[in-house]
C-alpha cells in the first residue's frame, strides 16, 4: 500500500483490494452522490478494480482512499487524472462521507493533493469542476489556492471552473 499524501488529520493512499465494499457503500448516500457524475453499482466496481490495476503503473494518477489517521476509518476518495486530454493539466476530484463535511478535511486533502501534483515537473496546471450548487465544494477548492474562472460546459451541464497553477495563479 503506497502513502500517497498526509496531513495532520488524514492519509491519502492506495486502496487495498479487500475495500471495495467500504469505497462502494460511500455512493449509497444521496447527500454524498448529488453533485457527482451517476454511476451504477457495476460502474463503480469497475472504476475501483481499474484504480487498483494502475497503481504499480502510475504513481501521479489515479483514485485513492482518504482515510482518519487517527482511526483508519474511510473518508471519502480523491483523484487526479488528465484533463481533456491536454498534456500538463491535471483534474482534482473528491467525495466525502457526510459526517466529514465542515471539518476542513477538504481543505487539507485539497492541499496535500495539490503539493502531489505540483511535485510532478510536467504538471502545468491543477483544475476542478464541480457543480454550480455545490456551495460546499467551491469554498474548499477557493481555500486550497483555486481561482474561480468563467464557468465550463461539459458533456452539456455548466459548471463552475477553478484552476491553480505551480507559482499560485
Amino acid at each position: 500500500m503506497n502513502i500517497i499524501a498526509q496531513t495532520s488529520r488524514i492519509i491519502v493512499r492506495e486502496f487495498l483490494p479487500e475495500e471495495q465494499n467500504i469505497y462502494l457503500n460511500h455512493f449509497n448516500d444521496e447527500m454524498v452522490i448529488k453533485y457527482i457524475p451517476k454511476r451504477s453499482r457495476e460502474e463503480r466496481i469497475g472504476i475501483f478494480r481499474k484504480a487498483l490495476e494502475q497503481y504499480p503503473i502510475n504513481k501521479k494518477m489515479g483514485i485513492w482512499g482518504m482515510f482518519n489517521k487517527a482511526d483508519g476509518e474511510f473518508i471519502g476518495s480523491c483523484l487526479l487524472r488528465p484533463f481533456n486530454a491536454e498534456p500538463g493539466i491535471v483534474e482534482l476530484g473528491y467525495s466525502m462521507d457526510r459526517k466529514y463535511w465542515g471539518m476542513g478535511i477538504g481543505t487539507e486533502m485539497a492541499k496535500a493533493m495539490i503539493a502531489y501534483s505540483l511535485s510532478d515537473q510536467k504538471t502545468l496546471e491543477i483544475v476542478a469542476l464541480t457543480d454550480l450548487e455545490n456551495i460546499g465544494s467551491q469554498r474548499v477548492l477557493e481555500k486550497s489556492g483555486f481561482k474561480r474562472l468563467d464557468n465550463l460546459l461539459k458533456n452539456g451541464e455548466d459548471l463552475a471552473y477553478f484552476k491553480i497553477l505551480p507559482n499560485g495563479f
